[in-house]
């Protein structure tokens, strides 16, 4: 059997028109399940030893024959499989909270697993700081989690030399302690008053000496950004902080003017015309550009007695805007994603084209991209077409207002519907939207019956005044009208990936990878320990019918964050691992061009297949693509995640005492983590806090535990807390505990012990 694997693998691999894929991939194609696909995974190492294939970048199946297409990704790929014959390697240090880190190889990819991790100890760091591209050495031992270890030698590439923070003096010098506790000790800046900063004000410095374990840091006063505490100076310390983009070049801005005084509405050749079709677009009330927006028809079928649905998906055409190796294209690259601060948007793209040239605004000529997509009745996809064309959208609805519209007509009940102002729309509009409805719940139903997995999470968004400050805080719902216009774009980006799949060429595909078994299992246990029903959740079916079980119960916030945190991080990237959560084999990102530069590649990949030419294909820089534009998005996320932080602190400093309701959303040794359920403000309360007894941690379960009363804390359960102390420039809150729904442990009864004496006389007999 094993010989039969070793040639189809090896005859698979080596065709001319195969791509670099994961071994479970392989298998899928080879048609393999169970124990032969089980078996694959180990033809493919020992092949991979044997000199017959390489690994690649995020541990992709290569030919090792040189003159294959794609030999070229095996380069370094034997460096990435066994790190532990190589004394030195090179990857990005990522620093945790207590110093130590870990840095991933250079030749593993976004999807590679964590294992390949490098544990750093806290005095092997040197003066590396986070994000730092670094030289590490390895020991040859086993550290923290079982990985293996080393320490860093060099600092080959800074992820930043500059750093924010609030200024203060001490016995004659002026300091800097750098905000989020990014080091451990203030940063020496020189005199008192340089530049005429002045104690609290929030400044950015220049690093002309990182600290380490054995010595202390040293920089310059680069900026001041004002007094601490003043109106806007927190969002620019974040900005700062995370090195976001600023405004835009001038040559930048000066090409975008110059296709604004170029664009006349006209429908030039090569574009279809779909001005007179009857589309729509639905956005948040405060939307200030539209990327999306639909049409929907039941067409006929020949010989056919049911109809089938025609589903237009159209997408600003961004491509005909932003071309390739301009200015504009450069810098949209670079920045690779918009940024959503809670009080300011720092986009992608200059407003000229987001917020008005390619932006699908509602009575006027705009350019989409646009994806047909074919159904039958049950939403079964038939067929895909994507073109270039012009649209003219007929309504802008908000989200609200599609709401007002399915209770109106009696689909949805009508709780917290204004009905005293009815919509005004057209027949054609409001057929529309009953068409739209009836097909997103079809699709809808259709997702979860092959296994998607909807992770409930409590979605609270601060409210801010005119000054930026917290006043409130509301909860988001996810109501049918939000879900009308997800399924259709899930549907679009499903559909347009296939066919580009169907094409044989690489792209940028939305990769969320299978969660590691040894995490399902400990989820396992955990789930069980609520006292829930639940079998292997390796299975997406048994999760997914625990997912479902629990809506409405006290355990689903515990379950929930459980299960989130088993759950890989989405990324771009070519490879083909699918996307878990969505269940979904083929899928890519093609519906925001506006705001997302991987969507961009989409467009511009599809406009150049129906041109009918080949496209340029270097899948090594396609993954260099798809790691940039992860890393911005994961920026972009952190960035909006800090400034909220940072809000709510400030809006607590003068509340301590104020009690809250909140979720356990970590569980450590030292200490418990809190969410607050009406106010999302993130505290801690240590372990020595918690007078009552003395707690005992189990990491596979998420809980601590007392000795003698019993009593747990765990994952997702439900405390009532007051906020004790707030450091806004540490970026710490603690609260104290004040009310709690204590959870007896279970004990498992004590096992009798034997009597050596009755087994010796037993044998003697």
């Amino acid at each position: 059997m094993d010989s039969d694997i070793r040639t189809a693998v090896l005859n698979h691999v080596n065709q001319p028109n195969y791509r670099p894929v994961k071994p479970k991939v392989i298998a899928k194609k080879l048609g393999l399940v169970d124990d032969a696909a089980k078996r694959l995974k180990i033809i493919v190492k020992k092949l991979v030893r044997a000199g017959k294939l390489a690994y690649g970048p995020g541990h992709l199946v290569c030919p090792a024959d040189r003159k294959h297409p794609v030999a070229a990704l095996a380069t370094e790929g034997r460096v990435a499989t066994n790190t532990r014959g190589n004394r030195h390697l090179r990857g990005t240090f990522r620093q945790a909270m207590g110093g130590y880190g870990f840095v991933r190889p250079e030749e593993m990819g976004a999807t590679a697993d964590k294992d390949a991790d490098i544990y750093i100890a806290a005095k092997n760091t040197g003066d590396a700081a986070n994000g730092d591209f670094v030289s590490v050495r390895l020991d040859g031992k086993r550290g923290r989690m079982g990985k293996i270890e080393g320490r860093i030698i060099d600092v080959l590439e800074r992820a930043t030399n500059q750093f924010v923070g609030t200024y203060f003096e001490q016995a004659g010098m002026g300091l800097v302690q750098v905000d989020g506790k990014v080091f451990s000790s203030a940063i020496y800046v020189g005199d008192p008053g340089a530049k005429g900063v002045k104690p609290d004000d929030k400044v950015v410095i220049e690093m002309v000496r990182f600290p380490s374990h054995v010595r202390d840091g040293e920089g310059v006063i680069v900026d001041i950004l004002g007094a601490k505490g003043k109106p806007g100076v927190d969002t620019m310390s974040i900005v700062c902080e995370f090195s976001l983009p600023g405004e835009f070049a001038d040559n930048t801005i000066q090409a975008c003017h110059q296709q604004a005084d170029q664009f006349d509405e006209s429908i030039g050749r090569g574009r279809r015309d779909l001005t007179a079709e009857t589309i729509i677009t639905v956005d948040p009330k405060d939307a200030r550009d539209f990327d999306d927006a639909i049409s929907l028809e039941r067409i006929a079928v020949p010989n056919r007695k049911d109809e089938h649905w025609l589903l237009g998906v159209h997408i600003a055409d961004v491509s005909h805007f932003v071309r390739p190796k301009t200015a504009l294209d450069r810098e949209a690259y670079d920045r690779a994603t918009s940024v959503y601060l809670p009080d300011k948007v720092i986009p992608m793209l200059p407003e000229v084209i987001s917020n008005n040239l390619a932006s699908l605004q509602p009575n006027k000529v705009r350019y989409a991209m646009t994806a047909l997509i074919e159904m039958t009745a049950d939403g079964t996809h038939v067929a895909t077409d994507v073109f270039k064309s012009a649209i003219k959208s007929r309504k802008r609805f908000t989200y609200e207002q599609v709401d007002q519209y399915l209770a109106e007509t009696g689909r949805t009940p009508s709780k917290g519907i204004d009905s005293a102002s009815p919509l005004k729309m057209t027949k054609k509009v409001h057929a529309l939207l009953g068409r739209m409805h009836e097909l997103a719940m079809i699709l809808r139903n259709r997702r979860f019956e092959r296994g998607t997995l909807e992770i409930t999470m409590p979605q609270v968004k601060i409210d801010l005044n005119d000054q930026g400050q917290v006043c409130g805080a509301h909860a988001e719902e996810n109501t049918e009208s939000h879900q009308i216009i997800e399924e259709f774009m899930l549907a679009a980006n499903e559909a347009v990936a296939q066919r580009l799949s169907d094409q044989g060429v690489f792209f940028l595909r939305r990769v969320h990878g299978d969660p590691d078994p040894r995490k399902l299992k400990a989820l396992t246990e955990f789930v069980r320990g609520l006292g829930l029903k639940a079998d292997n959740l390796q299975s997406r079916f048994e999760l997914q019918r625990l997912l479902k079980s629990i809506r409405g119960d006290p355990r689903e916030h515990a379950v929930n964050y459980a299960v989130l945190r088993s759950m890989q991080r989405a990324v771009y990237s070519p490879d083909e691992a699918g996307h878990y959560a969505l269940s979904s084999d083929c899928y890519c990102h093609f519906t925001s061009p506006i705001r997302r530069y991987p969507d961009l590649t989409i467009h511009r990949l599809l406009d150049t297949l129906n041109r009918g030419k080949k496209p340029e294909q270097h899948i090594d820089h396609l993954i260099a693509t798809g790691d940039h534009c992860s890393e911005r998005e994961q920026r972009a996320t952190q960035a909006e995640r800090e400034l909220t932080k940072v809000k709510l602190l400030n809006f607590l400093t003068n509340k301590i005492g104020l009690e809250l309701d909140g979720i356990i959303t970590g569980v450590e040794r030292f200490g418990l983590f809190i969410t607050g359920t009406q106010l999302p403000a993130e505290g801690f309360i240590h372990i020595s806090a918690l007078a009552d007894d003395h707690y005992r941690y189990d990491r596979t379960g998420h809980v601590i535990s007392g000795f003698r009363s019993g009593n747990e804390f765990r994952l997702g359960d439900a405390v009532r807390v007051a906020v004790a102390a707030v450091d806004v420039d540490a970026r710490e809150l603690d609260f104290r505990l004040l009310q709690r729904d204590p959870k007896p442990l279970k004990r498992h009864p004590k096992k009798k012990k034997r009597n050596p004496g009755k087994r010796r006389k037993k044998r003697e007999r």
